[in-house]
């Protein structure tokens, strides 16, 4: 009785390289993907440090009386520093993983925030929070299992007939009219809600992963001895990621600005991971040889990582009032007078003066 062959991306591969999966045979046969995996993870782990020492740095400055910039803070310039690492280690792991993998292992961004804001920054934990981890855990769990893998890494050539591809002709037209009539709506109809500022946000990524995929790639390639780095298509792909990723931060700077973190995070995750995984599919065909059930599981997985996330972010986005008035500090030059809000004992607590009463101003 023959052996089962089985494409590069399915799971009888992998229980073909000896004892299924978790195994001994499962790890050496998937030694590329699991360092992706890591990468992202430990990218992502990162990054939510990073923005929890930026945080608590932006508040410390807020509390002293004499206040300085913040980038004199050495707090600050080590969350910007940590950043930057892990954005280094999302960016490699698309040389070692799928595309469609990489993007929706940004969860753990969103969970290792909560975290560490509840170990270090002392803020309550609720039910929400508990849940919408264990759904971003599960739906990693999954996400990782049933994750489609690359056998091989493409050279600068292979790259080049992608981008020549009929698929892809279609996909970058189709996204650019979409894109267009976006814009339309956005700059002349002035229509700001975050739905419309996210999409293009999104479209703008897709050529972000395609960039990013193809430079990791041929970076890793080149490092392994067959240089790569000679083509002009990296350097033109190098410029596009460049380009894209700025003009992407624009929009979400926007949709941040008017809606606040609360609402476009968990948005924005699930327009970039559903770009990611049109991307993959359509530009890299990360999903060819990939069985039924395996896919079903990954979009499943995917499926409770935007749940997760959602529980997470509307949770961390409820602010809780600790006093009755706002106190505006210190103001130099000046000397307090009085109390802006009345006492909590009077009977008008909270309620504004008969039209009969007058208000004295002192100068």
């Amino acid at each position: 009785m023959g052996r089962l062959q089985a494409g590069p991306n399915s799971t009888a591969r992998w229980k073909e390289a000896g004892g299924g999966f978790l195994s001994s045979g499962w790890f050496h046969a998937n030694q590329t993907l699991l360092l992706g995996i890591v990468l992202a993870i430990t990218g992502n782990f990162l990054i939510s440090i990073s923005l929890n020492l930026q945080k608590y740095s932006h508040v410390r400055l807020a509390r002293l009386a004499n206040q300085k910039p913040v980038y004199r803070s050495k707090l600050w310039w080590c969350g910007i520093i940590l950043m930057g690492i892990g954005e280094m280690g999302n960016f490699a792991a698309y040389g070692f993983a799928a595309a469609m993998l990489v993007a929706p292992l940004g969860s753990m961004t969103v969970l290792g925030s909560a975290l560490f804001s509840v170990l270090f920054q002392k803020e309550n934990m609720s039910s929400e929070d508990v849940l919408g981890g264990t759904l971003t855990i599960a739906g990693t769990f999954l996400l990782v299992t049933f994750a489609p893998h690359v056998g091989h890494e493409p050279t600068a050539r292979q790259i080049q007939s992608y981008l020549v591809s009929w698929q892809f002709v279609i996909y970058v037209i189709l996204g650019i009219i979409t894109f267009c009539i976006l814009l339309y709506f956005y700059k002349r109809r002035d229509v700001k809600h975050v739905a419309v500022l996210l999409a293009m946000a999104a479209l703008l990524a897709s050529p972000t992963i395609i960039s990013a995929k193809a430079v990791a790639t041929m970076v890793l390639v080149s490092v392994k001895g067959n240089m790569q780095l000679t083509y002009p298509i990296f350097y033109l792909m190098s410029i596009i990621m460049v380009l894209s990723c700025v003009f992407q931060v624009k929009f979400l700077n926007q949709a941040e600005k008017l809606y606040g973190a609360t609402v476009m995070i968990p948005i924005n995750y699930v327009f970039f991971t559903i770009s990611a995984i049109m991307t993959g599919a359509i530009v890299y065909q990360e999903f060819q040889g990939v069985s039924l059930l395996s896919g079903f599981m990954f979009l499943f997985g995917c499926l409770l990582s935007f749940v997760g996330v959602f529980l997470i972010t509307q949770n961390r986005g409820k602010e809780h009032l600790t006093s009755f008035y706002i106190d505006y500090g210190h103001i130099p030059g000046l000397t307090t007078r009085g109390k802006i809000q009345p006492d909590s004992n009077n009977l008008s607590y909270g309620s504004l003066l008969n039209e009969g009463e007058s208000v004295k101003t002192q100068r």
